[in-house]
């Protein structure tokens, strides 16, 4: 895969036409939560996979009536490109002030007879539900949750090809960059080098800020690559992923400069252990939980129950962190077409931390690792 190529080019066609249709067919149902008349998506990722919009600022109606697309000039024709791109059935209104655009919603929401509007209430503010029980909207507000999440969760073919090829780019990456990890550099250098080989590489962008995590650092699962600099004897997290087309990957590997201690050799052992274990227990209709009490058993019979601090994993696709939650309290089961992440860890201060993640695609009978690189420690 080389930079010379686009690697959106080389990817399939995804299915964005039909994900309104499939919207509007939840919006009555209890079900799927309170039903509405008219849902009002101001998430922008939600915007993005339900038109193939990609600007900074819109709302999306969508009512029995149709799909409206209400942003401003900036975005006249990017929008009506990507939405015909996408092949989204959405009319789009442009107008350059907030309360032009409020009157094209709600003309919109009369004219679809819709009575109950679902507001997305993890995005809107308390100010935006004030301003939505105003006139010019004359609707009954109802206060929604994860609707159009629940419809991302399972991916299509062309998503799925996203979400690996954003995987690919990291795997090479860390191949480009893993050998100067023997010259010692800071965990800032090293970040830098791994964004910028998958900037080379194709990607779009990276999926979060790289985790470059040496000696100490290592136990801090989230820890921000600064100066110190990878030394011998250091255990050394890297956490990284690139972008394609709005797709996230997410990797994990633990790397050992020079000879591992005992201890860390046994926490690479139990940690690499449960990992696999992990993997090994997803497939569609096993409960998220279970994938999670896999891995945390193999931790917790080393005796380090109380050292892998987070949950197993989660989703990822247009948001690095999505539905669903692989954790203790996890509730549901797994679905065919989900793309998860399993990554148990062992974060001990006077050690440093181990952590291997790999990206997943669940399907009917286990599951299809998208992550490749291996998982070797020896720099």
């Amino acid at each position: 895969m080389s930079a010379a190529a686009p690697v959106a080019a080389e990817l399939p066609p995804m299915d964005v036409a039909d994900r309104a249709r499939r919207l509007r067919g939840r919006l009555g149902d209890a079900g799927a939560g309170p039903p509405v008349d008219a849902l009002l998506v101001t998430n922008l990722a939600n915007i993005r996979y339900l038109t193939g919009f990609t600007g900074s600022a819109g709302r999306l109606l969508v009512s029995a009536g149709g799909v409206l697309l209400v942003t401003d000039g900036r975005y006249d024709t990017q929008a009506a490109e990507q939405t015909a791109a996408a092949g989204a059935d959405a009319r789009i209104e442009i107008a350059s002030t907030l309360g032009a655009q409020d009157a094209a919603l709600a003309a919109a929401l009369d004219a679809a007879g819709a009575g109950r509007l679902g507001l997305e209430a993890a995005d809107v503010t308390w100010g935006d539900v004030r301003r939505y029980a105003e006139p010019p909207f004359a609707a009954e507000l109802v206060a929604t949750s994860g609707v159009v999440e629940a419809l991302r969760e399972v991916k299509d073919d062309g998503e799925i090809a996203r979400l690996a090829a954003a995987s690919a780019i990291a795997d090479a990456a860390l191949a480009t960059v893993r050998p100067a990890l023997a010259e010692q550099p800071t965990e800032a250098e090293l970040g830098l080098e791994l964004d910028t080989a998958m900037r080379r590489l194709g990607a779009d962008g990276v999926s979060f800020e790289t985790i470059v995590a040496s000696g100490p650092n290592g136990a801090k699962p989230h820890h921000r690559p600064g100066r110190r600099r990878i030394s011998a004897g250091d255990l050394v997290v890297l956490d990284f992923g690139a972008l394609v087309d709005g797709y996230h990957s997410d990797m994990t590997r633990t790397v050992v400069v020079g000879e591992p201690s005992d201890v860390q050799r046994r926490m690479l052992d139990v940690v690499g252990e449960a990992q696999a274990a992990g993997v090994a227990a997803v497939r569609a209709g096993v409960d998220a939980a279970a994938v999670d009490a896999a891995c945390r058993d193999r931790i917790e019979r080393a005796g380090w129950g109380d050292a892998f601090v987070h949950g197993t994993g989660h989703g990822i696709g247009l948001d690095i962190h999505e539905a669903p939650r692989l954790a203790r309290t996890a509730t549901g089961a797994l679905r065919a077409g989900q793309v998860i992440t399993v990554e148990p860890g062992v974060y001990l201060p006077e050690h440093g931390g181990v952590r291997i993640e790999d990206s997943v695609v669940v399907t009917d009978d286990g599951c299809r690792p998208i992550t490749l690189a291996p998982k070797h420690w020896r720099v």
